[in-house]
């Protein structure tokens, strides 16, 4: 599972902290096909367990995909056997809890209890499309908080009525469950939000190499639950050519403060990103191992249990087996 293990080190650091090296699939940028072609790879690879975006649109047209995130994990679910996780799915307005309650059982059910549901307030990007107000934070956080109750309630395979502050759900019932509980990861990339899932998840996830978020998450009741995050990489034949690939299709990974959850559609994320300069980017690129090693690091030290990694541009391939064969290895316990 995606759970830290045993306090070992990389080779050469003998008493720190490990890191399990996981796979992101960046599914705003590749086709289905590709994105079961990728996971079929970095298994064989070694990568110990797969995260999926959960998107209705990419962050803008250069990505150019967004396929149905149950629909992916059922194809995965054929051939696979490392764990794999949402990251993160927003259970509050574009899909109701009872409904996600349900694809995430019968997605555990599938994968025989390989999953794991990582959940988060979204963006309006992929909420607002059925026509409801984009909540304030707050209040985000609140509807999040009361559809983890719910999808709980409806694992236990108990007949649930909810009437709360946010949704009804009337004399539900799930046939289909696991036999283990599924464990959710909450997202939390501001206090506030790291408070919640120390709460009330059963891990933590994030996108940055920020020591204090994992410290305050453990600190405020995560104790030794695991801490798991995903970044993406771009390998291609040369430096400059890496760059500009991944400032051309990931330069709105980059955008500061709350953008990224208030913005509602693609052409707005191009029109921000164009104030993103390539000095900016927030990943490793290039052919290179350093600049890989480096950002891998990055979050080791900031305490992460696992990260996972996405491929950037055409060249996944090359990537994965960079990883393969140069960093895994130095990460493995």
């Amino acid at each position: 599972m995606l759970a830290g293990g045993p306090r070992g080190g990389p080779p050469g650091e003998g008493g720190e902290q490990t890191m399990r090296i996981g796979y992101s699939l960046n599914s705003e940028e590749y086709a289905p096909a590709d994105l079961i072609r990728q996971a079929e790879l970095a298994e064989e690879a070694g990568f110990a367990s797969l995260w999926i975006a959960d998107h209705y649109h990419p962050w803008t047209g250069a990505q150019g995909q967004s396929p149905f995130v149950w629909s992916m994990i059922g194809a995965l679910s054929r051939t696979l056997t490392i764990p794999i996780m949402t990251g993160v799915t927003c259970p509050i307005i574009r899909m109701h809890p009872a409904i996600l309650a349900q694809a995430a059982a019968t997605t555990a059910v599938l994968t025989g209890g390989r999953f794991i549901f990582g959940v988060g307030t979204g963006e309006a990007l992929n909420e607002h499309i059925i026509g409801e107000k984009w909540p304030e934070a707050r209040r985000r956080l609140a509807m999040l908080e009361e559809a983890i109750e719910i999808m709980r309630e409806l694992w236990s395979g108990r007949v649930v009525t909810h009437h709360g502050a946010h949704y009804t759900v009337e004399h539900a019932r799930l046939y289909t469950i696991p036999q283990q509980p599924i464990p959710v990861y909450v997202s939390g990339l501001g206090r506030t939000a790291t408070e919640l899932a120390a709460r009330v998840g059963d891990g933590y996830v994030s996108t940055k190499p920020d020591p204090h978020g994992v410290a305050r998450f453990r600190k405020d009741g995560g104790g030794s639950k695991p801490a798991v995050a995903g970044t993406k990489a771009c390998w291609a034949p040369t430096r400059d050519e890496a760059r500009q690939l991944a400032h051309r299709l990931w330069a709105s990974d980059s955008l500061p403060g709350e953008l990224a959850q208030v913005l509602p559609t693609p052409e707005h994320f191009e029109q921000a990103s164009q104030l993103v300069t390539p000095d900016m980017l927030m990943m490793a690129y290039g052919p290179d191992l350093e600049p890989h090693l480096a950002m891998v690091e990055s979050y080791r030290k900031a305490g992460y249990d696992t990260l996972h990694v996405g491929a950037v541009g055409p060249h996944y391939e090359e990537m994965i087996r960079l990883y393969r064969d140069e960093i895994i290895p130095r990460f493995r316990e």
